[in-house]
């Protein structure tokens, strides 16, 4: 039976079901909306201007398809064994068994379709400047990823459920748990119980051998008769702590550099203080300076490998620039780059945060002279707040979860301050004005840097799904440099590509010995190796030099020149 708008019906109440004569009512009402939509002209009458945006034939095209899309899930509700109006996407979000019921999985679709359109409408924006495209295009992510029903406890049925099920305990539970995140000012992704750092984390045995004010230097105890005569020296960023690169002993790559047969060392930054409120970028970099001349005259060796992972990558090719330019780049045999980035051109999403109002912020953020780590790990967390913020809320503020164990979120949480000064210049010198890239353009203790005077041999790691470090921006490297390079492109993203141990068993890595003039050149041509690339860079590494030492002497922490002061993994590591 269709009614026409001569019938008439009683009203219906909010907060009771409707009648099948009130869906039909309201069927008959989308029906002839739709039919006026698709009977109306896609121009304008002759002399009623087009104003773009409104009522250009575009416009009013993606304004008629999100109807259509709207009155085919409106159908797919009436008559639920009717063909789904919305093509289902995979979304772990909505997994759960409950939100197959009609009226959730309208909810679901519905959101779908509004998402859908918001970031059509984005993408069909002319006259916009590409970059501010880009920045309105991840707001309306990010506000798209706030409105998810799942958000909420009125539209999701899980949480529904739940409050059932422990009457209520459940959204306690979770006010615990955000009452206890707003006091620390931080949002909590593990348990922070579960885990200490030099019992379960940064747990392989070594000595610091030196400190100063910017940093501790770890050596590593060796675990075989024989090392490689040439040592590493390793540098992480110091945006977070070392230890994402010794966590659980299981997926430590210090322990397997170590059972491998090299001698390892760790530089271990101090997160910012006042004290620290004048250190600049020509700091960090005298600071690698430093460790590497500190191992070459322990182990009385000519040259080091070296390892820059993120930030601390950067910092390394800037490194070797000013060694380039003094006539000391024999100091380094080689040098690896995790996930690093010399040009910016490319840099990603957090391209975003880098304009001149924000800056103005981060800046009045640091009054005393540092950044506090907590700001830093917001803006990592809004990069994927899908994951790393919703996803949270949902589990344990609405469903009152425990939090799980899980030593990588850990140390993700585990946020160190930045010195603001230094802070300030990287995001403004490298990120907007991409100035490393320029010769001469920047400068350490005066001596201006040019990287494509570079010939030390590298090694490239970059991750196909890394949204900090993206592979297009790591990839510009081998354009920068003019050495023997090997460029690997790992699965994964920004950590879990760099942290893959290979008992794991876990991912790919691609490589390509054919030289290629862009990344998509080398992805075309190149070969993939299931599971981790550790390997591939161990053998790479003792291809520059095979030669092994017995261990004695000062191959043993703190039996050479330098006298053990703490046991790894040293203060700073431990200092808030």
């Amino acid at each position: 039976m269709r009614m026409t708008p001569g019938q008439t019906h009683a009203p219906h109440s909010i907060g009771t079901l409707p009648t099948l004569e009130e869906l039909q009512h309201w069927t008959w009402v989308m029906g002839r909306a739709q039919q006026m939509m698709m009977e109306a002209a896609l121009t304008p009458p002759e002399g009623v201007p087009v104003v773009p945006g409104f009522n250009d034939p575009a416009t009013v095209g993606r304004v008629r398809d999100f109807w259509s899309d709207s009155m085919k899930l409106w159908q797919r509700f009436v008559d639920p064994a009717a063909e789904p109006s919305v093509a289902p996407k995979p979304d772990r979000r909505f997994k759960a068994e409950q939100w197959q019921s009609p009226l959730f999985d309208w909810i679901r679709q519905s959101y779908q379709v509004i998402s859908d359109h918001m970031l059509r409408g984005v993408d069909a924006l002319e006259g916009v400047d590409p970059k501010q495209k880009e920045q309105i295009r991840f707001a309306a992510q990010g506000f798209i990823d706030a409105m998810s029903p799942t958000n909420f406890p009125a539209t999701n049925p899980e949480v529904l459920d739940k409050i059932v099920e422990t009457r209520g305990e459940n959204l306690l539970k979770g006010l615990q748990n955000m009452m206890a995140d707003l006091g620390r000012g931080q949002l909590t992704h593990s348990d922070a119980s579960a885990f200490e750092v030099g019992r379960n984390l940064a747990a392989t045995p070594g000595k610091v051998v030196k400190r100063n004010y910017l940093y501790e230097l770890i050596h590593y105890t060796p675990t075989t008769e024989k090392v490689a005569a040439v040592p590493i020296v390793i540098f992480p960023p110091w945006i977070n702590r070392f230890y994402i690169l010794d966590l659980a002993p299981e997926k430590s790559l210090i322990k397997w550099l170590v059972d491998q047969g090299f001698s390892v060392f760790m530089v271990s930054w101090k997160s910012a203080d006042a004290t620290m409120k004048d250190v600049m970028w020509d700091d960090y970099v005298a600071a690698q300076v430093d460790a590497i001349d500190t191992v070459r005259d322990l182990l009385d060796v000519e040259s080091v490998h070296t390892v820059g992972y993120c930030v601390a990558g950067t910092t390394l090719a800037a490194t070797l620039a000013y060694l380039t330019a003094q006539g000391q780049a024999e100091k380094v045999a080689s040098a690896t780059f995790f996930t690093a980035q010399v040009d910016f051109s490319k840099a990603g999403e957090l391209l975003h945060f880098v304009d001149d109002e924000q800056l103005k912020m981060i800046a009045a953020l640091s009054p005393e002279g540092y950044l506090d780590g907590r700001y830093l790990a917001m803006t990592f967390n809004l990069l994927r707040g899908r994951d790393l913020i919703w996803n949270y809320v949902t589990n344990n503020y609405l469903l009152g979860r425990d939090y799980v164990p899980f030593d990588l979120l850990h140390w993700n949480g585990d946020v160190t301050n930045l010195p603001a000064q230094w802070h300030l210049a990287y995001l403004t010198d490298l990120y907007r004005d991409n100035l490393l890239m320029q010769p001469g353009a920047m400068r350490i203790g005066g001596v201006p840097l040019d990287l494509t005077k570079v010939a030390t041999p590298a090694y490239v790691q970059a991750g196909r799904e890394d949204h900090i470090a993206p592979p297009e921006s790591v990839w510009k490297i081998t354009e920068a440099f003019t050495g023997p390079l090997r460029f690997v492109l790992a699965g994964s993203g920004h950590i879990a590509g760099v942290v893959n141990p290979p008992a794991a068993g876990k991912y790919q890595y691609w490589t390509n010995d054919t030289p290629a003039a862009t990344l998509a050149e080398f992805v075309a041509g190149a070969t993939e190796t299931k599971g981790s690339w550790w390997p591939d860079w161990a053998q790479w590494l003792r291809t520059r030099d095979a030669a092994t030492v017995a261990v004695q002497g000062a191959r043993i922490p703190g039996e050479g020149a330098l006298a053990a002061l703490d046991e790894a993994p040293g203060r700073y590591v431990r200092q808030r």
